[in-house]
């Protein structure tokens, strides 16, 4: 009996710390297995090097490609196999009041940007010009920049708010599923250009709990996907600021963000995540997500 209560539930169903490290061990495989054919693909067709590749863009489709797949596959296998559940539980598949979260979130995350960027230009900490490079070279950086960009935050999305944290939802462990997927990945940040060691880490976490409240308030990734994409896109291609330190998603974007300091409340050249003024926006969109009840919650059972 002792065995039994181990290793499974009251549905005898694997307890869920099991299907989380089934999951997180057949991810790592599945990713850097289809991530390796990923690359080799997009380079017998686009007749470009493997090494090109990684210093493009394509390397962000490649990465985030593998993440995406893999994410998808196994989460709806280990929801299959270790827990009985259709395919709807993974949140990913339209239900009643999907485009009205998607939309909402995409305007959310856009605004909650644009706060944290008022803040630091209100207190002259950043400044705004438009970019001299011409419509044709900024109309290119939005197009390609969006399909980038909604591409890269729908593959984060289904791993970081996907199996893991739902598995653990459901087991009445949240707390313990935003932890697991809000930490590692806002510790893997501080790895990117020019990260800075307090802000970085902790706006990366938040930016993990503003996510998963969004989740875990419409059990659906359609709120979190439009929240994350919109977020990264006004960063990058409306404003020119870095993402997390990356500045060469968008080439030539709509404005161009000028630091001028104090790096602690802008980010200085990490971009706005690093500062403390995307602190206050975030907590500020966290709290809008859990109070505002105009969001659609969806039926995943």
């Amino acid at each position: 009996m002792e065995a039994c209560n181990f290793f499974l539930d009251r549905n005898r169903h694997l307890r869920s710390g099991w299907r989380v490290a089934i999951f997180a061990v057949a991810f790592i495989i599945c990713v850097q297995v289809s991530h390796v054919i990923l690359l080799y693909l997009l380079s017998a067709i686009l007749h470009r090097s493997i090494f090109d590749l990684s210093n493009s863009n394509w390397s962000v489709v490649a990465g985030h490609g593998s993440i995406l797949f893999s994410a998808f596959i196994l989460g709806w296998a280990c929801g299959a196999l270790l827990e009985e559940l259709p395919f709807r539980a993974l949140g990913c598949a339209p239900h009643r009041g999907w485009l009205r979260n998607f939309v909402l979130g995409s305007i959310l995350g856009g605004a909650s940007l644009l706060l944290a960027a008022g803040i630091s230009a209100v207190t002259r900490g950043t400044q705004f010009r438009f970019d001299p490079a011409g419509a044709g070279s900024i109309a290119r950086t939005l197009i390609l920049s969006l399909a980038i960009l909604v591409f890269a935050a729908a593959a984060e999305e289904i791993l970081f708010r996907g199996y893991p944290l739902q598995t653990l939802t459901r087991a009445n462990l949240a707390w313990l599923g935003i932890l697991l997927t809000s930490v590692p990945y806002a510790a893997v940040h501080l790895n990117n250009p020019h990260a800075v060691a307090g802000f970085t880490f902790v706006n990366t976490a938040l930016a993990g709990l503003w996510l998963a409240v969004a989740y875990l308030r419409t059990r659906s990734l359609w709120l979190p996907l439009g929240l994350h994409w919109s977020w990264n896109f006004v960063q990058a291609s409306l404003l020119g600021l870095p993402v997390s330190g990356i500045e060469r998603i968008a080439p030539a974007p709509l404005l161009k963000g000028l630091n001028l300091g104090p790096d602690w409340l802008t980010g200085g050249a990490y971009g706005i995540e690093g500062g403390a003024a995307c602190t206050i926006a975030l907590i500020v969109s966290t709290l809008v997500i859990w109070r505002v009840k105009l969001f659609a919650r969806a039926d995943v059972t």
